[in-house]
């Protein structure tokens, strides 16, 4: 799309977490929550659902500004990155994750903004070529819980900010944020070209960026609960990327 005229809001497509049959419908069904709608407009944008249609993939980012690749209780197939035999833990969405690799990959062709969370995050890195860490307590001695047993909305640990990046920029130089974490992988290699921003202090990778991209950024945490207050500063930099287009 064009760049927008001053004061409309940029319209950013968010990917949804795909259910089977049970609970709110018998039949399949689409899923999200209300924060990450929320935590886009609050910032300034329009946010709109994207299914999932591999085949839909460019036409959907002909009517987008950027894309917002969200997270879920699922993992990347290990296939997709030459990860081996999948550990016993990994809970695959096939329909999903061909959908989310479709769309990145055309958004990274277009240079659109592309924001990756958590689970999206990981997708991000495999998008750049990356791999992951299948289990982070069978490879990371020492790890962190990355499952934080206490409720999302507030801390699991603390991140610290590599200087000199996009997301140092964008949180206004921080050196250290807190995070919550829900999630049992990890990136292992970011991918050519990428860069890694944050590390948790076990050494997990905690969030990439390519600079070959005007905004190709992930974060393993979950920005949309805002339990620190620079996060609202990830998705204002998103935004106005996103407007600026």
């Amino acid at each position: 799309m064009s760049k927008r005229p001053p004061g409309e809001r940029p319209v950013i497509g968010l990917t949804l977490d795909a259910e089977e049959p049970g609970g709110y419908s018998k039949l399949p069904w689409y899923a999200l929550r209300k924060n990450y709608f929320a935590a886009l407009a609050e910032a300034g944008a329009l946010p709109i659902a994207l299914p999932h249609a591999p085949e839909l993939a460019g036409e959907y980012l002909d009517r987008v500004d950027g894309l917002l690749i969200t997270g879920g209780a699922f993992d990347v197939d290990p296939a997709l990155y030459g990860g081996g035999p999948a550990h016993s833990t990994v809970t695959l969405k096939a329909g999903r994750t061909a959908f989310e690799l479709a769309a990145t990959r055309e958004a990274l062709r277009r240079d659109m903004p592309v924001l990756g969370i958590c689970g999206g995050q990981q997708l991000l890195a495999v998008a750049f070529g990356g791999t992951l860490i299948q289990h982070i307590p069978d490879s990371v001695e020492g790890a962190l819980e990355h499952e934080q047993p206490n409720p999302r909305t507030e801390p699991g640990h603390e991140v610290s900010v590599a200087p000199g990046t996009l997301l140092a920029r964008f949180v206004g130089g921080r050196e250290r944020m807190a995070v919550n974490s829900a999630h049992h992988q990890a990136v292992d290699r970011p991918g050519e070209g990428a860069v890694v921003n944050a590390v948790a202090p076990d050494g997990v990778v905690e969030g990439v960026e390519h600079p070959g991209y005007r905004f190709a950024l992930g974060v393993q945490w979950h920005p949309e609960y805002a339990v620190d207050e620079a996060d609202p500063l990830i998705f204002r930099a998103f935004v106005s990327a996103c407007r600026a287009r």
